[in-house]
């Protein structure tokens, strides 16, 4: 089944099982011409690298990426880029004798499939993200060039019943990746101290933690999307909740729109999230994202090299996943008038 890719005209399709050989992707779709900004990639990659952070998995992996075409003398080819990265701290001696873990889907693949990887959960596991941010960071030097006013900023808005009780505009104004500062890339000190403090207790008594990412995207365009199977609304839901272990999504009030009259939910104040009829408004864009707690609990949490919480790696690796959306669909309005 044809199930790796993603994107209509900036395609892409990952590859690599989570202790294999190698992680890696083929871009197919990128414009010629564009600026490669290898010092972008390396920043994605090292922004989720696993053992770079505190109260994260400590597999040590570099993450060095190697490009096997589609690029000469700093410029692209519009041919298909294809990167590897070759996973130098595998232990998949680690999961010979390893029961499936509660929540997790090693026992599905293996049910669906009859012959799968066990080893890190395979495709299944986190790792596969590496893949992702790789290509994001290809998507974000296209749309650099093509609408250079674009940006995003990601947070660790909750971590179990500890959240962020306000927008971090000071942040918003600034550098997005000044969030990075904050080790659970929580943008305040006082939450983000009380986040660590109870990851500090999971990671010693084997328990794990869900939580929520808010983003928001600023500077694109009024009127990107394409109706009525690709609106910007779905294709950020198809995007962000391919990412493992998501469990929800809103975008502006979301849920909570659910409970309001329209007197309520249509005031002049109201920017719908910066979509409506699923077209970016030209207002920022806001959504957010739920994780469910981590299925590496127990002994094998305490004794295993597994993240209390997904939350602040899955940072970068949602960026990355908007601005893969982002250059789709800049590449297609670019069809939609003569």
């Amino acid at each position: 089944m044809k199930a790796n890719q993603f994107g209509q005209l900036f395609c892409v399709t990952t590859f690599g099982e989570s202790h294999g050989p190698a992680m890696g992707v083929v871009i197919d779709g990128c414009p010629a011409g564009v600026h490669w900004r290898q010092d972008l990639m390396d920043r994605f990659l090292e922004r989720r690298r696993p053992g770079g952070r505190a109260m994260t998995s400590a597999r040590q992996e570099p993450d060095q990426v190697q490009i096997l075409s589609g690029v000469f003398e700093g410029k692209t080819l519009g041919t298909p880029i294809a990167a590897v990265i070759y996973n130098r701290d595998a232990r998949p001696q680690d999961y010979a004798k390893r029961d499936a873990r509660q929540g997790h889907a090693t026992d599905l693949w293996q049910s669906k499939f009859g012959h799968s990887d066990p080893r890190g959960s395979g495709r299944a596991s986190g790792r596969e993200t590496v893949s992702r941010v790789i290509a994001g960071s290809v998507a974000r030097m296209v749309v650099e060039q093509l609408v250079p006013e674009v940006r995003t900023f990601a947070w660790t808005e909750a971590i179990g019943s500890i959240a962020l009780d306000h927008q971090p505009e000071d942040l918003l104004a600034q550098d997005p990746w000044e969030v990075d500062k904050f080790s659970l890339r929580c943008p305040s000190p006082d939450k983000n101290r009380q986040m660590e403090d109870i990851l500090k207790k999971a990671a010693e008594s084997g328990e794990s933690y869900g939580g929520s990412v808010a983003l928001r995207i600023f500077g694109v365009p009024q009127g990107l999307g394409q109706p009525v199977f690709l609106k910007l609304k779905n294709v950020f839901s198809d995007a962000i909740m391919s990412v493992g272990a998501t469990t929800g999504f809103e975008i502006g009030e979301g849920f909570l729109s659910a409970g309001q009259n329209g007197s309520q939910f249509h005031q002049a104040t109201q920017d719908y999230g910066g979509l409506r009829g699923g077209l970016a408004t030209g207002s920022p864009i806001a959504l957010r994202v739920a994780f469910k707690p981590t299925s590496s609990r127990g002994e094998v949490a305490k004794t295993g090299r597994h993240d209390p919480c997904i939350v602040p790696r899955a940072v970068p690796v949602l960026e990355a996943m908007v601005w893969l959306v982002l250059v789709d669909q800049l590449l297609m309005a670019r069809l939609d008038r003569i």
